[in-house]
């Protein structure tokens, strides 16, 4: 049985059983993009990343390292995948036809896509996707001309992915409740003489429990100096007594995640320790009030740094006050479509959920991180994680 067999055979039993929405959830996304792309006047989107793939059809798969691609024009969708994959596709997905490849014949990719598009003279791309690959797209601008590709395909599924529904929100505040869940069984056996990694394996343990599905990241946890280093985890390293042991955890549910930050100190916090805390929740209490509609992601940052700038010589800070989440795959949570950050200048509206990673390092000794995920309302930042903001 080839792979074409198999997705018939599948198909007659299990078509869109794992649909992880009603249909009309994925109707209504649908008719969205297609009234921004007649705005837009593009007549067909490429889409290759696979939380963009998963908004309009609900395929999803952890294999998400392989070509997968999606043609969204007025008259049809279309799902491209290798053969390996066409099992995800049948079950998970929402779309009127899939088409697959050999697995090892990346070269078998082209001509099915390049028989799609050519009925069309302007062709959106998201060209900052790391799923596209630089000889697709160069083997189609080949045989159909450079001049019918546009670069601005993924601004416009960003645009509409910032905001969401509420069978979105839904998903979000379930993977809210997991994480608090998972992130207390974690600081439960934080100890001076237990490893970080046996706190991140109670901390995974506890997520996998209470229902997450594989996860876009992995639980972090660091303790002492290793916190000052950002983006390192959990190494077999023994946690000292009094020391801060930082965690940042982020359930999956139906691929949405709402991630927060904790600090937990393995004895008592020290009163550094303690006035950085407070920093943290001065942060965030300036972002929240200005996270209301028609005020700018910049005004916020602003705010956020006005508070922060003070003690900006001792401390270092990524520079991002807050990060879009929502649907996503590894190797991140960071959905992608907007950043609270200097400069940034789209405007917030209701229904925007934001991950506020609030971790100030001094580099060498430790940090403090604390955060929330929040919902953007009519009167600012409203969390759906239940943070407690005390170092313990």
């Amino acid at each position: 049985m080839d792979h074409t067999a198999y997705r018939h055979a599948l198909s007659a039993q299990l078509a869109q059983s794992e649909l992880p929405f009603a249909p009309e959830e994925f109707t209504a996304r649908l008719a969205r993009t297609r009234a921004a792309m007649r705005d837009a006047g593009i007549d067909a989107l490429l889409l290759t990343d696979p939380a963009d793939i998963f908004y309009l059809t609900g395929y999803h798969t952890f294999e998400v390292s392989v070509h997968t691609a999606l043609i969204v024009s007025t008259e049809r969708l279309v799902l491209q995948v290798p053969s390996i994959e066409t099992g995800p596709a049948v079950v998970t997905a929402l779309v009127d036809e899939i088409i697959g490849y050999l697995w090892e014949d990346i070269d078998a990719v082209i001509d099915p896509l390049a028989e799609l598009l050519a009925p069309y003279q302007a062709i959106g791309l998201d060209l900052y996707a790391a799923s596209l690959r630089h000889g697709v797209i160069r083997a189609l601008q080949s045989r159909l001309g450079a001049a019918r590709f546009r670069d601005d395909g993924g601004a416009l599924v960003d645009g509409l992915r910032l905001v969401k529904t509420e069978a979105e929100l839904a998903c979000l505040r379930e993977s809210a409740r997991i994480t608090s869940a998972a992130l207390r069984a974690a600081e439960a056996v934080v100890q001076a003489g237990t490893t970080d990694n046996a706190i991140a394996a109670e901390g995974a343990r506890a997520l996998l429990a209470e229902g997450s599905e594989f996860m876009s990241l992995q639980p972090i946890v660091t303790s002492a100096r290793r916190i000052g280093t950002i983006h390192v985890n959990h190494k077999r390293h023994v946690i000292a007594p009094d020391a801060p042991v930082f965690l940042e955890f982020g359930a999956a549910f139906q691929r949405y995640t709402a991630p927060m930050m904790r600090t937990v100190v393995a004895g008592k916090p020290t009163d550094q320790m303690r006035r950085i805390a407070d920093l943290c929740r001065a942060i965030f209490e300036a972002l929240g009030a200005e996270m209301r509609p028609g005020r700018s992601f910049d005004d916020a940052a602003r705010a956020a740094d006005a508070v922060l700038s003070p003690h900006a010589d001792a401390l270092f800070f990524s520079g991002v006050f807050g990060y879009a989440v929502g649907a996503q795959f590894p190797p991140s949570w960071v959905e992608g479509t907007g950043y609270i950050a200097r400069g940034q200048t789209r405007r917030f509206e209701p229904g925007m959920v934001f991950h506020l990673p609030l971790c100030l390092r001094l580099p060498g000794q430790w940090g403090i991180g604390l955060s929330d995920t929040v919902l953007v309302t009519e009167g600012g930042a409203v969390p759906i994680t239940d943070n407690s903001w005390q170092l313990g």
